[in-house]
């Protein structure tokens, strides 16, 4: 069917069938043919009996929505159009999520394992005053996903330390619908720091409470518009000062740049197996 001048379609799901919370989970994507099917997969995989996938495809010309079409029957919304860009095509598919919890999860990245959404609902359960769960992220060879090239541990993060450019990652993050429905969706007026400044608003101005699973949720590949260049890492870094200003927060850029030995260090570092 048509869709505000773009291609889509929809899959209902039964709001009464399963007991379990639905998840929602949402990836972006444009141009991404060559990844894009790991991460449909990688949904389809796990284990947990209720997750609703939509996908928000920015108008692609390569072979994306052929993909989308063949997986018409496993993906519950898709649409093709043209946007503003990734955050307003998060914002998007936030609009369109039924979920209880919110994830992420772009078209480069794919779950590490068939239960990392059955961890993140228990750890909700187990913590329920969490609005924010979140687990660790390894960036990978593009053409070899299983080479590790980065650790991204997360277990010393605290909301503090937003103001030294350190932040969730952002692709290993369930959100609870509510905290969106607070405190509103993914600014625009980033291009690459929108999702540090959510966080910014939601754990230092709305103070929502968090938890952290200690596993790696998703193996990421390298190269996306914030971990390529020294153009992007340097804009980067300047929206993160950007964020922190607009919302109250201390901070300049070199205290920002502190980060860099310490993302340097997750180079050598080797996650544990979640197997």
């Amino acid at each position: 069917m048509k869709l505000e001048g773009g291609i889509g379609n929809r899959r209902d799901f039964d709001e009464n069938f399963e007991s379990s919370p639905l998840v929602s989970v949402i990836t972006v994507v444009f141009n991404g043919a060559a990844t894009l099917e790991d991460t449909i997969r990688s949904v389809l995989e796990q284990a947990y009996d209720n997750i609703e996938h939509i996908i928000i495809d920015g108008g692609s010309t390569d072979a994306t929505v052929a993909i989308l079409q063949k997986y018409d029957n496993s993906i519950n919304y898709w649409v093709s159009e043209k946007d503003s860009g990734i955050y307003d095509a998060m914002n998007k598919g936030i609009q369109i999520a039924s979920g209880e919890y919110i994830c992420i999860l772009n078209s480069d990245d794919f779950f590490e394992y068939s239960s990392a959404i059955t961890d993140v609902v228990n750890q909700f359960k187990s913590y329920p005053e969490s609005s924010l769960v979140f687990g660790d992220v390894v960036f990978v060879e593009p053409s070899n996903i299983k080479e590790t090239i980065r650790y991204y541990n997360s277990r010393k993060f605290q909301p503090w330390k937003l103001r030294f450019g350190w932040m969730p990652p952002h692709t290993a993050s369930f959100i609870k619908r509510s905290v969106y429905n607070q405190i509103g969706n993914y600014s625009l007026n980033y291009t690459i720091a929108s999702d540090y400044e959510f966080f910014i608003r939601m754990l230092i101005v709305h103070k929502f409470s968090f938890s952290r699973i200690n596993k790696v949720l998703v193996r990421m590949r390298a190269g996306g518009i914030s971990t390529s260049g020294f153009r992007n890492s340097f804009l980067l870094n300047s929206e993160i000062v950007k964020a922190c200003k607009n919302n109250g927060i201390y901070t300049n850029l070199f205290f920002v740049l502190v980060k860099i030995p310490f993302k340097i260090l997750e180079l050598f570092k080797k996650p544990k197996e979640n197997f």
